[in-house]
């Protein structure tokens, strides 16, 4: 450990595992201030980083420089100039499997994430399924970063102050002077998605009260969904294609509360420490993607005595026949008595 100076973090997408690295890097960065890191992702992701002490960013090119086993050749040939003493495989897919070996044939430390396939499948299996909660990938980050030598206090975490609302942000929010709340009603896969129709009075509810809501999406069609959801009221403002990524972060930081599906959102609040409330389909907060430091009583999660195959699937992405309208069983007054509990 004495001779790690500098450590290579591996994580290339998606957006919500990115985002869960981040805290054990606040972590990290705080508990050994003499070590640096250098983060290995896409260019979208370089805001996340942004403010964390030791912490640099290395945007990696899939479209061109580092495409294919030649770009990652070229790839760790770029990152060797960096003087990289360890590597820390986050990810632990097939490319930065070929990144962290090549680092290992030169004689570097390396460790990978465990993922925990096995208790994984055990939780979502039909048959012979172990309901228990499994390791969160906090906790399995945290061990990579132990089988470098350093071990992460998690318990104790710190979270960057509010960000100050620039020029361009405050004429679509308005200066705050009320609650402020986030809802991102979408995610990667329909079996994480709330109803729409019971989605409409959970924001009609919420706004009727004096509180004002910012609906998060992207594209074109969540877009329009987004002003469906808005209707006439003047306290709910549709964020989506009105802002870039550090102008959400920002919004983001400074609301009182974030109402997200299990996605992306819900891991950016907890990682800016806002308050976040998720709503779980298909998937359960169990199988370690529960959002980071934040209760378990606010991952509300569907019906299992109606359904008791839940969870399903890991992300979202497995169908089981007559689980189509599982999310159904989240009735939408108790997830606007779990968000007012929160304001």
């Amino acid at each position: 450990m004495a001779n790690i100076k500098h450590i290579l973090v591996i994580r290339l997408s998606a957006m919500g595992d990115v985002a869960m690295t981040v805290p054990v890097l606040r972590a990290f960065s705080l508990q050994y201030p003499e070590v640096k890191i250098t983060v290995v992702s896409r260019p979208f992701f370089k805001p996340f980083f942004e403010g964390i002490p030791n912490v640099n960013f290395f945007s990696i090119d899939l479209n061109q420089g580092h495409k294919g086993f030649l770009g990652l050749l070229r790839l760790h040939a770029d990152l060797r100039q960096l003087n990289i003493d360890a590597v820390a495989d986050l990810h632990n897919v097939l490319r930065s499997k070929v990144v962290r070996t090549l680092f290992a044939l030169s004689g570097k430390k390396v460790a990978a994430t465990d993922k925990g396939r096995a208790d994984k499948r055990a939780l979502t299996r039909a048959e012979n399924k172990i309901f228990a909660p499994v390791k969160s990938m906090f906790e399995r980050h945290g061990e990579t970063f132990e089988k470098l030598g350093f071990s992460i206090d998690l318990a104790h975490p710190t979270f960057p102050q509010k960000a100050i609302l620039s020029e361009e942000i405050l004429p679509i929010t308005g200066v705050k002077n009320e609650k402020w709340m986030g809802i991102a009603p979408f995610a990667q896969y329909d079996s994480k998605v709330y109803p729409l129709d019971l989605m409409q009075q959970v924001v009609t509810e919420l706004a009727k009260e004096k509180y004002k809501l910012f609906l998060f999406g992207g594209g074109q069609k969540e877009i329009e969904k987004l002003q469906q959801l808005k209707g006439n009221f003047d306290n709910v403002i549709v964020v989506a294609g009105k802002m870039k990524l550090p102008q959400e972060l920002d919004l983001i930081s400074n609301l009182d509360v974030m109402l997200s599906m299990d996605s992306g959102n819900a891991h950016i609040a907890a990682m800016l420490g806002v308050n976040v409330v998720t709503l779980w389909g298909a998937t359960h907060p169990y199988a370690g993607f529960q959002p980071f430091n934040q209760p378990l009583e606010n991952c509300i999660t569907s019906d299992r005595e109606k359904y008791p195959l839940l969870p399903t699937s890991i992300y979202g992405n497995k169908k089981v026949e007559g689980y189509d309208e599982v999310m159904r069983t989240i009735l939408p007054i108790s997830i606007v008595n779990t968000i007012k509990n929160e304001l």
